[in-house]
């Protein structure tokens, strides 16, 4: 299997392969995610990644926090893998308004800065995991483990 990566130059830790594992939520109905980050690369390459899963697909992309929300509201995803530090409105306060309007969603922050502290805010907040930009193996191994 080749190795994973969502950025498109290689990442210390990232020279292993995963294995893959086909995903089904109540039957063959793909698994929603949402992908909001400021940066297109890095959401033109989690998209890549997420869509190589069998039974995964991008429900939409937002840049900002507050167009998180708006597209949370139209397109009621399953997952949402938020940024931290984006313009207008971090990922945090995204959270907690995502939250507000669903309880049920999983919610993911994928940042550079998966600090001690910052996972203690995130889970209080109600995100259901914190991974690190550092980790991209991370953040399909948590998906897979939160989505099964």
């Amino acid at each position: 299997m080749k190795p994973i990566s969502i950025y498109p130059y290689p990442i210390k830790g990232i020279a292993h392969s995963i294995p893959m594992v086909s995903l089904f939520k109540g039957g063959a109905v793909p698994i929603s995610i949402l992908l909001v980050d400021d940066s297109s690369v890095v959401r033109r390459s989690l998209r890549s990644v997420i869509e190589s899963q069998t039974n995964w697909q991008v429900a939409g992309e937002a840049e900002n926090g507050l167009e998180a929300i708006e597209k949370f509201r139209e397109l009621s995803p399953d997952v949402v893998i938020l940024d931290l530090s984006m313009p207008l409105m971090n990922g945090l306060d995204a959270a907690r308004r995502i939250r507000e309007i669903s309880s049920g969603v999983c919610i993911l922050l994928f940042t550079l800065h998966a600090y001690p502290y910052l996972i203690e805010d995130a889970r209080r907040i109600g995100i259901n995991h914190v991974v690190s930009k550092d980790d991209a193996s991370g953040l399909l191994g948590t998906l897979q483990s939160k989505l099964t």
